[in-house]
């Protein structure tokens, strides 16, 4: 069962991290591997008893042998790749270890100024332990035992490095560590690691950025709703992090309208992955959970909590909440009709706050699983704060399907995502076209 795994994985990094240093990473051993669905996660995913104090602050690294590399003069490319795990904070103000990867690239900058780092925040991975884009780098196609999980993100992460900025990829909180379930799109936890991720990059051993290198976010989907609260939380919980501008695809910026729009898609276990972040990330909301979901809500929930996204596509594609449910009543009907649930998605909203640099949001028109015009929205949001805000609307045909409507922005605009945050990297002005918003569809 899911639980007992957690609990299982919690009982051992507890046993096995008495008397390790906080900072020394002391080498685990065969007995800390955790499996979940047939896959084994390594020991170094196992967090210690006690954390870093500062946020960004590295527990422990080891080198990290990418997939997909070749040899090269100046060493393998597209880079030298070191995982690692940083002390970040939750939204609750408790620490909490979180995972990733630094890439060293072999390519030169040729910008200007000390090399710098683009921070990326994964797309849906997932929700288990397996899932975690580290992972993804070492491992792009993972089928095996009851997980089907594709790195997809390396794509961007490489065409990232060949312009010679340096890249350090976020798993978020639980994603990759094993003491806890990911907070899927909960946006201070994505916010943190993902600004955490940029500070613990200057440590790594090896690396080759400063804190006076520029930083770019970069995300799609759930990583384009980690790099926009990310880019509105920086000013206040990261200010030494240099940051040039972000890139937010597709960013779920109202998790109300996404909500009511994933459910019965092709994506609909993505639904399940929300809920039990929610519970995850706000305990007192289990009890609401507990009185309207059914049995068969209930297993899917934990069932899904251990699932990669390919898993949940096979699995839950087209399932619908009425099914989950007690009274038949839909989760975003429920959600609607329970002040308590209705608080904490307000609570999620991205767009209250002001960021500090220059914003790139970019949506398909056509997107109707992250809906097109609650993306649209935060754009409208924030150029009415005075964000220096490029919004992109990419006019797509639909085609009938949900998933592909979002997931086609990701490939046919990630190229002038890619070019705009590099111009940020070099210090190039933005220039806004919020002007243009009101004029827009």
């Amino acid at each position: 069962m899911p639980v007992r795994r957690r609990l299982l994985a919690a009982s051992v990094i507890t046993a096995a991290a008495l008397g390790a240093q906080t900072l020394s990473g002391a080498a685990a051993t065969a007995s800390d591997e955790v499996v979940s669905r047939g896959v084994t996660i390594p020991a170094f995913y196992n967090p210690p008893a006690t954390l870093p104090a500062a946020d960004g602050a590295l527990v422990r690294t080891e080198p990290l042998k990418l997939a997909l590399s070749l040899p090269g003069l100046n060493g393998p490319l597209p880079g030298r790749a070191t995982r690692l795990m940083y002390k970040s904070t939750d939204d609750s103000g408790r620490p909490v270890a979180v995972t990733g990867a630094y890439i060293e690239p072999s390519a030169a900058w040729k910008g200007g100024g000390p090399r710098p780092l683009v921070a990326l925040a994964p797309g849906t991975m997932g929700q288990g332990d397996q899932c975690s884009a580290s992972r993804g780098l070492e491992h792009p196609l993972t089928l095996s035992g009851e997980t089907v999980s594709v790195g997809y993100e390396d794509l961007a992460i490489y065409r990232l490095l060949a312009t010679g900025a340096a890249v350090v990829v976020t798993d978020y909180a639980g994603l990759g560590a094993t003491d806890r379930l990911h907070t899927y799109v909960n946006r201070v936890d994505e916010a943190h690691a993902l600004l955490d991720a940029a500070r613990a990059a200057r440590a790594v051993p090896g690396a080759s950025v400063t804190a006076a290198s520029r930083v770019g976010l970069f995300g799609y989907s759930q990583g384009g709703g980690a790099s926009a609260a990310a880019a509105e939380l920086q000013p206040s919980y990261a200010p030494d992090v240099n940051l040039a501008g972000a890139y937010a695809g597709a960013p779920p910026a109202d998790l109300t309208e996404v909500t009511r729009a994933i459910d019965g898609s092709e994506l609909a276990g993505a639904l399940g992955w929300s809920l039990n972040g929610f519970v995850q990330s706000e305990p007192a909301l289990r009890p609401i959970a507990d009185a309207h979901l059914n049995a068969t809500g209930k297993a899917a929930l934990a069932d899904l909590s251990t699932m990669c996204v390919g898993d949940a596509l096979l699995k839950y594609a087209g399932a619908d909440s009425t099914d989950w449910t007690k009274d038949g009543r839909s989760v975003s009907e429920i959600i609607a009709a329970t002040p308590a649930l209705t608080s904490f998605l307000n609570s999620q909203r991205i767009g209250t706050m002001k960021p500090a640099a220059p914003v790139r949001i970019a949506t398909g028109t056509s997107d109707d699983l992250v809906p097109h015009k609650q993306a649209r929205k935060l754009a409208v949001d924030w150029c009415a704060k005075g964000v220096n805000v490029t919004y992109e609307a990419e006019i797509q045909i639909n085609s009938g399907s949900p998933l592909i409507n979002h997931m086609t922005p990701l490939l046919t605009d990630q190229g002038e995502a890619v070019d705009w945050i590099t111009d940020r990297l070099k210090g190039r002005t933005a220039h806004s076209n919020c002007w243009s918003m009101p004029l827009q569809p």
